[in-house]
């Protein structure tokens, strides 16, 4: 039976990487390699624009009834000014509410080729490989009561509630013991435990499936320490396992190693679903102008490859391409330095595309 691949390109600079990563898809079922049907659907702002929802309920139908969803980015200047219930980003949190997808992995990756870009030494970013594995689903971006009210005295009371249940923990504790298994076996889960007694209920949880995974070392650190430790000594880390917030802002930090974003891709997994998408965001500032970096992107497809497709092979593959191209000195106005060939969205797809050849 043929997989279907759902493309959501969405906003922004999304509709050009898209593109690119398509080329990709077309060149490994061209050549025998895969065989797959994708169908393309609506979201963020522009779905907004043509429908009045951010999130169409034949996008939703769409994503679950496909194996993999591939999605570009949301939001831009455009919609800033609309009410927070229909604003762009909605349907991405809409989408992954509605998949459960509960556990994103961000990986955090340098590049040798790209090591002198970050803005830390290059001894120290250089050999980083950290894999951020967030719980997606829950937490305080979901937790009952929420929202903002105005008192008797006239003063307003903003809420939001941190609330993990244990079967909510221990699921995506669970991906990540197997991930740690399967890279240096090492697993640090980190909370903020010594004041936080949701985040304490984390611990004791992840504590506890420890002795079902003997061969991965596990260990805890509080989130500040952790955010410390990852400017100071990011190279201790192999995989992160954290809260929903906290997972939001560590993996950003740590995707800033790496010294530029539009080189990282990520992966949002649940039972049954599964979405994959660059970390950045859909850049309006460079929209339509040739110049956004499709790597990310496309590697996002070698993810989709490696964790739902289940063929690491053609993972390898497209990882190996981007290598090449890095090799060949060529690249995109954020990743460019001196003496580099900058090239634009279009030829760095093509690029990819020719390397993909063994």
């Amino acid at each position: 039976m043929k997989k279907t691949i759902y493309l959501l390109p969405g906003d922004g600079i999304g509709q050009e990487i898209m593109a690119e990563a398509v080329k990709v898809l077309d060149w490994m079922q061209g050549r025998g390699l895969v065989s797959f049907e994708m169908h393309e659907g609506l979201i963020g702002g522009t779905a907004y624009d043509q429908t009045g929802t951010p999130l169409p309920e034949p996008t939703v139908t769409a994503a679950k009834a496909a194996d993999a969803v591939l999605l570009g980015a949301v939001g831009g200047t455009k919609w800033e000014s609309l009410d927070y219930a229909v604003r762009p980003e909605r349907g991405l949190l809409g989408i992954r509410k509605a998949l459960d997808l509960y556990c994103n992995l961000r990986p955090a990756q340098v590049f040798p080729q790209l090591a002198n870009a970050s803005t830390l030494k290059a001894e120290v970013v250089s050999g980083i490989d950290i894999m951020v594995v967030r719980e997606l689903s829950s937490g305080i971006y979901f937790g009952e009561p929420r929202g903002v009210e105005t008192l008797p005295d006239g003063r307003q009371k903003g809420l939001n509630s941190l609330v993990y249940y244990t079967d909510e923990i221990q699921r995506v504790a669970r991906r990540a013991f197997e991930i740690a298994r399967k890279r240096q076996k090492r697993l640090c889960s980190v909370d903020k435990a010594n004041v936080l007694e949701c985040t304490e209920l984390w611990r004791k949880t992840v504590t506890a499936m420890a002795p079902d995974y003997p061969d991965v070392a596990l260990s805890h650190m509080y989130v500040d320490n952790a955010a410390m430790q990852l400017i100071r000594n990011p190279r201790q880390f192999d995989v992160i396992l954290t809260t929903n917030m906290f997972g939001d802002i560590l993996s950003d930090e740590a995707s800033m190693l790496t010294g530029s974003i539009g080189m990282l891709p990520s992966a949002s997994l649940g039972e049954q679903s599964a979405l994959y998408e660059p970390i950045h965001g859909s850049a309006p500032d460079i929209a339509g102008q040739g110049v956004a970096n499709p790597l990310a992107m496309i590697l996002s497809v070698a993810m989709m490859f490696r964790y739902t497709l289940e063929l690491p092979a053609l993972a390898d593959r497209i990882e190996r391409a981007v290598h090449r191209v890095l090799d060949q000195g060529l690249r995109t106005a954020d990743i460019w330095e001196e003496g580099m060939t900058r090239i634009g969205t279009v030829a760095m797809g093509d690029a990819v595309v020719a390397a993909l050849h063994d």
